[in-house]
């Protein structure tokens, strides 16, 4: 039987507004979803069978009946909406079968226990049974269906592109169900990567042959749905792959009669350029790209243009629609259409009187062209007259592909115009302190100084950004304020001012700053980029706004005229105010229910009565509680009360009223509450009260429960923030949700609502931005969408694109009716696996996750173009369903499948661990810590996979015995990498390496043992390692005396004393970097103190998931450090030195202050640094540095240490070098991917430091030994290039050639001390 355990903690974890009149709203199993079960009976049975089941379940007499259907339904709902669920049942007929007869066997129990004798009821029983057994049915159905298809779709679709380009495994369709939102409705059936623009035509083709809708898809960084398919039989096109950037362009672009007058600066975009790389291109020649949303790290230009996205420079350029000059998409015909913008006026398009466009169609197998057509409009029909941003025009005019969301092609490249920025921008920060309604009009004071008329346009100056934060922004994001006032501001505005004449400049951010003073603010200006960056930081992290929920937020950007601007915050006021105090309400009404009840008591041994204990206590705290909600209730139901009439009766409610400094005109009761004279506060009007009341021992339980209650209720508070592009009124209204929470969504919906009637009352529009998608729709008059549904009928009537987006009334809704949003706060907490395993853990550490792709850029495991999407963003979906499906087959005892082990270990093993998400997360998220609690999971679980490489390496970094350590070395590297080696050149002479390395496939699971084999070879290991360890060498590893080294012509006193730890990969592997480090501490005198033996740090263990190996060795080395210090207690050592990154991570655990008192973690680099030790004048070899992912060097940047020490020309090489410890041992696919993105850094930067010299050496340094062993992979790259530690390159040219057996020698010869430990 298919049995589920009871869910109940998991769903009483709702908090408040799950009950109902007594009935639950979820009492469906396996729902971790925002939906109640009546979205789910709506969408598996329908209309007509929630009408019964409703009638039902109020009526019920035993209950098993319906717990039994709501087990088949539980059962449907839960693998419908996890693909790795249905992929398991898919290849498991059995399993499947087992599923499908316990279904039968749940309805085939109903139907024994109907009553005929009931006859109405009997018949509605009936009627319900017939729309479960039809929904088990094609549930049924559906696997066979599911696996035609997918052989269709390969067969026909491999004929375009590759086949690893088709995925329909469970990470690329769960990456892909939805965007930023989160907002789900169906999985995609299947998801495409196509390589290049040119299979795009054919791809289309093919999906319209197969029936499948086409949904374009690039960062799926969208915040209202525009790509979260609406079909089951649906395909998205992901573009990330088509990155080509054209050179920044002078062109003369064409007018309506031949070409425009001038050249203007252009560049071309694939559609899956990320909008920040586009910036850069144009920033390095002295240009501007304006289109620059929040999301510009992430977001693809295809997007840019189908979203009409804009940002903050769209208060000078406009947004992208202003900005094209040319594009090219695929139609619904599966033909080409290029549109080329004629007569473009370089700005914003609402000013132009006519704006023209030429189209012309190809065809898609010849590129003949088919025909061309001028389409013709009013400028000032782009966007609603005295806006900035308005994309509420779904038609615009006909215009094909802007503002369409996806829904009447794929575009696949564009060309836009480049503006040129004046070369004097200062930055001024506002902290307003201030009433907000007092504080808002300075933005519409500062937009108009800069308009026409105003005195800083009248100097010549643009505000090239006008951004704003509100109190809950502020607070969010964690700003830290720069006044020297105590708190937070009510109100931050951050602008640009640009211009020719930087007096100029300064002059009027001083006037903005002074105009600014007498609204309560305080201005601060920031002049170097460095401080620009920083005043803009806090700016860029407005995502965090939901970090409190559960990561989910309803996000509006309606767009209001400026003038108007004040009224919309004072209505956000209203809606906040109102929202605060239901929840207050709230709060009252379960305070009196809690105390109504049986108070807990810690009585101890006292034998007296319950009653007599409390007393009169419990009558005097429902009598307060009801006073406090009287006095709230009148506040709520009175704000409109003007205050004249409201004040006299303060007294009758126990009103308290501070001064009043809201300056409104005709103030009402509203007002009060606005400036906060008059407060409605838990603290201080409830809890101060209710804990003087239940005072004591005694009442210890009872004041503890009553702030439990107080938490539940403020979990379900719902709040508006703001944040705005000020400069043209295009406000992001959010409001975080907790999605478990029905009715917290409910009321979010209802404020959702009043936005909405409140923007459009005040002349504005509902978006201007982030488009309408699924989110916005209900909010456009079917009059306000009459143009694009023609257009749509007229260009795609079969829905060939984005089916049912848009659209209203058909058989798919356009709407949020069908969209739900998981929920990680409603899984069951009491099961099993959840309990006595880390997947608890691990599903708190990433259910903040906000879906916005910021850290795809710095994610080593994000190639596009190397088949590797494998971003934190996608790894967190993917875990989430993961998670849910260990938690469904636990429940449901039928075992956790051996597959999702698997596909667990898979998203585990796609991590260097690098810890680089963390920093540009929002909600610094570390997905290298989550992996590494992953990695323990399936070591503890027993279902990790053992490889043969791995373990070897981890015996030789493990290893203590001298001996033991000889033999793993001489057999790995003496014969090990010659073999590769040797490998590498036969592989090479084959030819089958270098399409594996050009084209790296798609590593979804392990590949085929020659796939691996490949892998392996690749890329040679380096040669010409020592023969011996630097402890062999020296003869120093006997582990019970403690190696002390100095120069012995340098005085003991004079001498620094320090203690170096060198870590595996400087001893044992590259014993030349440990070497150089004690040479060079050698020449500048210092007395190195060396630990006894070979010693481990732990990280690798640790990142590897065998953290209780990797503890037992922190804590063994930490106990033999102590000993070290005791015995060298002479010496006064203040620095512990490193020369490895992961050495550097995991030894400032080691709290060396406790065991060399006052001492130092520093990296060889920056000691040597200190120390002034530096290269000069050297001459031949170009350099480039390579940043480790672990860098060791905590103090100052690791490119202006390497510029400092080589004292010549150092360029920053970025990227993974894909070594990555043990990675490309153990998972050697993965790692041809990630080298696949260095190589292309190693051969442009080689590139640019040799100029018109291709001859020229170039070298490329590092300061991680294991990254040394990654870069010297390259070395028959681009021309060449040698990688070496930077120590040992200084080593070379400081102490000379044979620098290595010199100071060998020397140390040999009376510059150890040996130290009995």
């Amino acid at each position: 039987m298919n049995a589920p355990l009871p869910i109940t903690p998991a769903v009483t974890a709702a908090g408040a507004g799950d009950d109902t009149d007594g009935v639950r709203l979820r009492e469906i199993p396996y729902n971790y979803t925002s939906f109640s079960d009546r979205e789910i009976v709506l969408r598996l049975l329908g209309a007509r069978a929630w009408e019964i089941l409703d009638t039902l379940r109020h009526e019920r007499r035993t209950g098993r009946s319906a717990r039994m259907l709501y087990e088949v339904l539980g059962d449907i709902w839960v693998v419908q909406r996890n693909p790795y669920l249905q992929d398991d049942l898919l290849d498991n007929p059995k399993r499947r079968a087992a599923l499908i007869e316990a279904l039968h066997h749940r309805l085939g129990a109903i139907e024994a226990r109907r009553s005929p004798e009931d006859g109405e009821r009997d018949a509605a029983v009936g009627e319900l049974l017939t729309a479960a057994r039809s929904a088990v049915e094609r549930f049924e159905r559906q696997f066979g269906e599911m696996a035609e298809l997918r052989r269709r779709v390969i067969r026909v679709l491999g004929r375009v592109t590759a086949k690893h380009n088709v995925k329909f495994d469970g990470l690329s369709r769960v990456a892909h169900v939805t965007d930023a939102t989160d907002w789900r409705v169906e999985y995609p059936f299947v998801v495409l990567t196509p390589d290049t623009e040119a299979e795009m035509a054919a791809l289309v083709k093919g999906c319209i042959e197969l029936g499948l809708t086409i949904i374009p898809r690039g960062g799926g960084t969208g915040y209202t749905g525009g790509a979260v398919p609406l079909d089951a039989k649906s395909v998205v096109i992901n573009t990330e792959k088509l990155i080509s950037l054209g050179p920044v362009e002078e062109l003369v672009l064409p007018g309506l009669d031949g070409p425009m007058d001038k050249p203007y600066a252009t560049i071309r975009t694939g559609a899956g350029v990320v909008t920040e790389r586009v910036a850069e291109a144009a920033s390095a020649a002295g240009r501007v790209f304006a289109v620059d949303p929040t999301s510009a790290s992430a977001s693809c230009i295809g997007g840019n243009i189908a979203m009409n996205a804009g940002g903050k420079k769209a208060v000078l350029w406009g947004t992208a629609l202003d900005n094209l000059a040319w594009w090219k998409m695929v139609t619904p015909d599966g033909n080409w259409l290029e549109v080329e913008r004629l007569n473009h006026n370089f700005g914003k398009i609402h000013d132009q009187q006519t704006v023209e466009f030429r189209l012309r169609r190809f065809d898609a197998k010849n590129y003949k062209q088919i025909d061309e057509e001028i389409l013709t409009m009013p400028g000032a029909a782009c966007r609603k007259e005295g806006l900035g941003k308005d994309v509420t025009d779904k038609f615009l005019g006909g215009v094909p592909g802007v503002q369409k969301e996806g829904t009447d092609g794929l575009i696949v490249a564009a060309r836009w115009v480049l503006h040129k920025m004046p070369p004097v921008t200062r930055t001024v920060c506002l902290e307003f302190f201030g009433q907000v309604r007092e504080a808002v009009p300075a933005i519409i004071e500062i937009t108009d100084y800069f308009k026409p008329g105003g005195a800083g346009h009248a100097a010549g100056l643009q505000l090239a950004g006008l951004e704003h934060l509100d109190e809950r922004y502020v607070r969010a994001v964690g700003y830290t304020t720069k006044a020297k006032r105590h708190g937070r501001p009510k109100m931050v505005l951050i602008g640009d001012v640009v211009g020719h004449d930087d007096t100029a400049v300064m002059g009027a951010v001083s006037d903005v700053i002074r105009m600014t003073n007498t609204r309560g603010a305080e201005g601060f200006i920031a002049v170097s980029p460095e401080q620009r960056k920083k005043f803009w930081l806090d700016r860029s992290r407005t995502a965090a706004i939901s970090r409190h929920t559960n990561a989910f937020k309803v996000n509006e950007d309606v767009v209001i005229p400026l003038p108007r601007m004040g009224d919309y915050c004072d209505g956000i006021e209203r809606i906040n105010i109102e929202l605060s105090t239901q929840n207050k309400l709230a709060l009252c009404d379960a305070l009196t229910e809690f105390l109504q009840g049986e108070l807990p008591l810690d009585a101890g041994d006292a034998n007296i009565g319950r009653d007599e204990l409390i007393g009169e206590r419990r009558k005097d705290a429902l009598d307060h509680v009801a006073a406090v909600r009287r006095r709230w209730q009148w506040l709520l139901d009175n704000m409109d009360l003007p205050l004249a009439e409201a004040e006299p009766q303060f007294a009758d409610y126990g009103i308290q009223a501070a001064e009043l400094s809201n300056r409104a005109a005709n103030p009402k009761l509203f007002h009060r509450l606005q400036d906060y004279s008059v407060r409605t506060s838990w603290k201080t009007e409830l809890r101060a009260r209710l804990d003087k009341i239940f005072d004591g021992v005694l009442f210890g339980l009872v004041r503890e429960e009553i702030k439990k209650v107080h938490k539940q209720v403020l979990r379900g508070r719902v709040f508006v923030a703001l944040h705005m592009h000020a400069g043209d009124g295009n406000v992001h209204t959010n409001i975080p949700v907790n999605s478990d929470n029905y009715e917290m969504l409910q009321t979010a919906n209802k404020a959702v609502d009043r936005i909405m009637e409140l923007a459009r009352s005040l002349d504005g529009v509902i978006s201007g931005e982030h488009g309408i998608g699924i989110t916005k729709i209900d909010y456009l008059t079917d009059a306000e969408m009459a143009g694009f549904w023609q257009y749509k009928a007229k260009v795609d009537p079969e829905g060939r694109f984005n089916r049912g987006k848009l659209m209203r009334g058909g058989p798919l809704k356009g709407n949020l009716d069908n969209a739900y949003t998981p929920s990680f706060n409603l899984m069951g907490h009491e099961s099993l696996i959840m309990e006595q395993t880390a997947i608890d853990e691990i599903a708190h550490d990433i259910k903040n996750c906000l879906r916005c792709g910021k850290c795809k850029p710095v994610c080593s495991t994000h190639v596009p173009r190397a088949n590797l999407l494998y971003s934190p963003r996608n790894k967190i979906l993917s875990t989430s369903l993961l998670i849910e499906a260990f938690l469904y087959e636990e429940q449901t005892r039928r075992g956790v499948s051996l597959a999702h082990w698997a596909e667990f270990e898979d998203v585990a093993d796609h991590c260097t661990v690098c810890h680089k998400c963390e920093k540009p997360c929002p909600v610094d998220i570390d997905f290298g810590d989550v992996s590494i609690k992953m990695r323990n999971l399936l070591r503890e679980q027993g279902k990790k996979s053992f490889n043969p490489g791995k373990a070897a390496a981890m015996a030789f970094l493990t290893a203590k015995d001298p001996a033991t350590i000889k033999l793993i070395r001489s057999t790995m590297i003496g014969w090990g990498y010659k073999a590769q080696r040797l490998g590498h050149r036969i592989g090479k002479s084959l030819g089958l390496i270098q399409g594996q390395v050009q084209h790296p496939p798609a590593t979804l699971g392990k590949p085929p043992i020659k796939a691996q084999v490949i892998h392996f070879i690749n890329k040679p290991m380096p040669g010409g390692l020592p023969k011996r360890t630097s402890r062999a060498l020296l003869d120093i590893e006997d582990d019970t005396i403690v190696p002390v080294i100095r120069n012995p012509k340098v005085k003991r006193d004079e001498s620094e004393a320090v203690f170096y730890f060198p870590g595996c990969g400087s001893e044992r592997l590259f014993s030349q970097v440990g070497l150089a480090t004690q040479a060079m501490l050698y020449q500048v005198g210092t007395t190195t103190v060396l630990p006894p033996g070979y010693l481990c740090c732990g990280y690798p263990q640790t990142s590897a998931g065998e953290e209780d190996k990797g503890q037992q060795i922190t804590t063994d080395n930490r106990v033999l450090f102590h000993r070290v210090a005791n015995t060298l207690n002479y010496l006064d050592i203040k620095t512990v030195i490193v020369s490895c990154g992961t050495c550097m991570d995991q030894l400032m655990k080691y709290q060396f202050e406790k065991i060399f008192p006052g001492c130092r973690l520093l990296d060889i680099h920056e000691y040597l640094m200190e120390k002034g030790l530096k290269l000069d004048g050297i001459t031949g070899a170009r350099y480039m540095y390579h940043e480790p992912c672990h860098t060791p060097m905590k103090v100052h940047s690791g490119i202006k240490v390497a510029n400092e020490l080589m004292g010549t020309r150092v360029d920053l090489s970025d990227r993974c070098c894909g070594e990555s410890g043990t990675l490309a041992v153990s998972r050697p696919d993965i790692s041809t991917q990630v080298r696949f993105r260095k190589q292309e850094e190693i051969e442009k930067g080689a590139e640019k430091l040799r100029g018109a010299d291709a001859a020229t050496p170039v070298k490329i340094l590092t300061s991680c030994p294991s990254c040394l062993q990654g870069l010297s992979r390259y070395s028959g790259d681009a021309g060449g290039v040698d990688a070496d530690y930077i120590v040992v390159e200084m080593a070379k040219h400081i102490l000379g050639d044979n620098w290595m057996a010199e100071y060998v020698a020397k140390a040999n010869n009376g510059g150890i001390e040996r130290v009995l430990l």
